[in-house]
């Protein structure tokens, strides 16, 4: 899944410019600190 997204971020970086792949890294960063709090909490 994150390889698809990051495949993602690299074709909207060519087409669309950076600002969606800043936020594809950003929403990655996101889903990492929740599945590292999950485990935490688990």
């Amino acid at each position: 899944i994150l390889l698809v997204l990051w495949l993602l971020g690299l074709v909207s970086s060519y087409t669309l410019g950076g600002f969606i792949h800043i936020l594809l890294v950003l929403a990655i960063v996101v889903l990492v600190v929740n599945l590292l709090s999950g485990r935490r909490a688990v």
